[in-house]
């Protein structure tokens, strides 16, 4: 076991919690530009519920489309980045008139 002064010891860890919150930022800001969204995937980059999203998605809100997510006939909404864009400027289309 290696003898240290413990404020040798506070003094790493805060060089080494300083190092963690850049990595964390770094992480953050590196967010994967992917060209179509999940549901889950929207709500998170939103700050919504994704049941939200999803109900945005049914009743027309979010220009959405379904495609086939391995689980039998199940299908998920899928957002593309354009739309993100469209939402994060303009917000979400009129509810729809059925």
């Amino acid at each position: 076991m290696i003898d240290q002064n413990p404020q040798d010891i506070v003094a790493r860890l805060g060089r080494i919690e300083v190092h963690l919150a850049e990595m964390r930022d770094l992480m953050a800001s590196q967010r994967a530009i992917k060209e179509w969204y999940t549901t889950k995937e929207f709500a998170v980059i939103l700050g919504k519920a994704e049941f939200t999203v999803r109900e945005w998605c049914r009743h027309g809100r979010v220009r959405a489309s379904k495609r086939p997510c391995g689980r039998g006939r199940s299908q998920e909404w899928m957002i593309s980045r354009e739309e993100l864009a469209r939402i994060q400027n303009e917000g979400l289309l009129p509810l729809r008139k059925d």
